[in-house]
């Protein structure tokens, strides 16, 4: 895998902060980005890897709907033991979707991956066992998160699991303060300065909406999962399974 460069996109003062994009700048350092804004990612991608070992049944596909560089695709191919399978990773940023090709094939695996550059809104979802939308949900528009939802509950098998990890928004305006304000205080440790948390802030708010995670559970039991279970938390970051 090609070593990440260090994150410095937001440390110089801009006149304008534009909106965030998985462009080819971020594409250059997204694995320190992710490992020094993201408190337990690598936990996460551990368990995903987990849950395919024990949800992935023989001779059905394992989606990443919004794939990046792959790290939930490869922690899954490491993790299924069953044969048939096919591994279909989606993402609608050019730059990501060249890299992830590459990570792909620099590591050996018995299960077929297939990466597609394309919107996560326009793939159908067929003989599914587990769907994984690892911090992408928050990208897409609030009105179409509940179709794609359906759609990912309409092309699981019985049993399949859906792993979803995001930001979040606490509905009481103290503590979600109060988890903001830790999530700042580990980037701080992390090595950002106030000045990048802020631009950042900025770049993101235009595109990233976080829901709360009783929206999260609400909107999975409303289109038919039959449980559901917030399994990871770190400050305003978590993980949850659902069942179909």
């Amino acid at each position: 895998m090609t070593p990440s460069k260090p994150d410095l996109i937001f440390s110089h003062k801009q006149r304008q902060v534009k909106d965030f994009a998985f462009d080819a700048h971020v594409v250059e350092v997204f694995p320190d980005m992710i490992s020094r804004s993201v408190p337990g990612y690598n936990t996460i991608i551990d368990t995903i890897g987990q849950f395919s070992q024990q949800y992935v049944t023989e001779s059905t596909n394992i989606y990443d709907l919004g794939c990046s560089l792959g790290a939930a695709t490869l922690a899954m191919r490491q993790g299924i033991k069953t044969k048939g399978c096919r591994i279909i990773g989606v993402d609608n940023s050019a730059a990501m979707v060249d890299r992830c090709r590459r990570h792909v094939l620099a590591f050996k695996g018995e299960t077929p991956v297939e990466i597609i550059e394309d919107d996560v809104l326009a793939i159908s979802i067929e003989n599914a066992s587990m769907v994984v939308l690892n911090f992408t949900l928050q990208f897409i528009d609030p009105d179409k998160r509940a179709q794609l939802i359906q759609t990912i509950f309409d092309g699981l098998t019985p049993g399949g699991i859906l792993v979803i990890s995001d930001k979040f928004i606490h509905p009481d305006n103290a503590c979600n303060q109060t988890l903001i304000d830790l999530h700042h205080d580990f980037k701080r440790a992390n090595g950002y300065s106030d000045l990048e948390i802020a631009q950042k802030r900025t770049a993101l708010e235009n595109v990233m909406k976080p829901d709360s995670l009783e929206d999260h559970h609400l909107r999975l039991a409303n289109t038919g999962f039959s449980q559901s279970s917030t399994w990871f938390q770190c400050y305003n970051f978590f993980s949850l399974f659902a069942i179909k």
